[in-house]
Formats: structure tokens, C-alpha cells, sequence
């Protein structure tokens, strides 16, 4: 009955780690879509809080593979661990962006001058195409049933971290 057990839970932590995989990447290409397709350009935090999800789905996918190979239960749970700790952190991400844009908090320095108009130094505009200048961080640029797309990636953070850990900590 051990064993039965035990392979119950190994089958539900591979499960978990592809949920993750998938819905991570899924997170991170709708992030991707709304700037290529929908011509939302990304500012300094948007682009940050893509990170956790670049390092996490690969990884959940490696303890994905890493379970139904058969390796060690704790290699397994110490990858959806880290996997929940990357979501943690975009948790924090997602929350500190949604705090700028509703003006709780500062957001740093280099992200809310915001773009301005461009100084073509005496020369034509087409000399100036080249400097790129990010939106500002304390505007949210889209807000979908009142919050802006990192309140949103804080939500989504949030709903991954618990997976991954309750799959990491889940008794054998």
C-alpha cells in the first residue's frame, strides 16, 4: 500500500510540475502577446517581472522530467520548491509594480520619468529612432476589471507559488 501511495503522490507532483510548465509559459506569452500583437510596450518592471516565469517554466518542465524518470522524490520536490520561491518573488514583483502605479510607493528611479519627448540633438528624427525611451511604471498601460497587468501577474504569482509548494511539501 506504501508503494501505491507513493506512486500516487510521484504521479501527482509530475502532474504539478507540467500544470506549472505550461501555465507559466502560458503567463509570460500572453505577456509577450499583448506587447507583439497588441503593441503594449513593456516598461522597466513589466520587463522584470517576466524573470521568475523564464527561470520557472523550464525548470518545472526539468522536474516534470525529473519525476517520471524516476529520480529521487527530493529532487523533484526541491525543483517545485524553487519554482514555488521564483513565484514568490514574482508574487513580490507583481505587487511592489501594482504599489507604483497606484502611487503607494515609489518606484525606482530609473522607470518613472517616463517618455518624454525625444532630444534630437540638431539632428533629423530619424537619428534619435535609435534611442529608445520606456514607458513610466507608475502608469498602468492596460487595467482589465480594475487592476493593471502586474496586479494581475501578482494574482497568477500567488496561485503558482501555493501549487508549487503544495505539491513540494506534499507527504509521501
Amino acid at each position: 500500500m506504501t508503494a501505491t501511495m507513493n506512486a500516487d503522490t510521484g504521479r501527482q507532483r509530475t502532474r504539478a510540475a507540467l500544470f506549472l510548465a505550461v501555465v507559466m509559459a502560458a503567463t509570460v506569452g500572453s505577456a509577450l502577446a499583448f506587447q507583439y500583437i497588441g503593441g503594449y510596450i513593456p516598461c522597466h518592471l513589466c520587463l522584470e517581472q517576466r524573470t521568475p516565469y523564464y527561470i520557472g517554466a523550464p525548470l518545472m518542465l526539468l522536474a516534470a522530467l525529473a519525476s517520471v524518470l524516476g529520480a529521487p522524490a527530493w529532487a523533484t520536490r526541491g525543483l517545485l520548491a524553487i519554482g514555488g520561491l521564483l513565484m514568490l518573488y514574482g508574487l513580490y514583483l507583481g505587487v511592489y509594480h501594482s504599489g507604483v502605479e497606484w502611487a503607494w510607493w515609489q518606484g525606482p528611479a530609473d522607470c518613472t520619468a517616463g517618455a518624454g519627448p525625444v532630444d534630437t540633438g540638431g539632428k533629423g528624427v530619424l537619428d534619435a529612432l535609435d534611442k529608445f525611451v520606456p514607458p513610466s511604471c507608475d502608469k498602468a498601460a492596460l487595467r482589465i476589471l480594475g487592476l493593471s497587468l502586474a496586479g494581475w501577474n501578482a494574482i497568477a504569482s500567488f496561485i503558482l507559488a501555493a501549487v508549487a509548494f503544495r505539491s513540494a511539501f506534499a507527504r509521501d
